[in-house]
């Protein structure tokens, strides 16, 4: 019996291929920003102080810097998380319960339930992979309804 790598230890990623980043979440919030930035004057607003978007800024940044470092990889028993070459977390793939891409026009944010937790990621990553490998490696498992409101 192997034993895996504990999850602070150093190990190049598998062979198995990285999901694609994806710059697009981190380009729009840092657009939002500048935008509410130049529109403060035309609107003064507490939403458009010029303090709201440096902070909205500064998350833009961070999830862009994020986004140069983070990788999932998709290997046969677990999702892997790796920063540059060292693991962060597994998450085998018998804990998961379901799982969810939120809002599918323009993904933003990746939900999975495991056993103990749950998780919310940022989609840093190609959503279209992202799916794909969702439905190869976990093709019995329901995915997550999204809530809805029936008249």
């Amino acid at each position: 019996m192997s034993a895996s790598p504990a999850p602070n230890s150093s190990s190049a990623p598998s062979a198995l291929p990285a999901l694609s980043p994806s710059y697009r979440l981190p380009w729009v919030i840092i657009a939002i920003a500048l935008l509410a930035l130049t529109c403060q004057f035309a609107l003064p607003t507490v939403l458009l102080q010029p303090w709201v978007s440096l902070i909205v800024a500064l998350l833009g940044v961070f999830l862009l810097f994020q986004t140069t470092v983070i990788r999932l990889v998709f290997e046969a028993q677990a999702l892997v998380v790796y920063r540059n070459q060292t693991v962060l977390r597994r998450f085998p793939y018998q804990d998961w319960q379901s799982w969810s891409i939120f809002w599918a026009p323009v993904p933003i944010l990746f939900y999975f339930r495991e056993v103990k937790s749950i998780h919310f990621l940022p989609i840093l990553f190609s959503p279209r992979e992202l799916r794909q490998q969702l439905e190869t490696h976990l093709a019995d498992l329901e995915k997550a309804a999204p809530a809805t409101t029936t008249p």
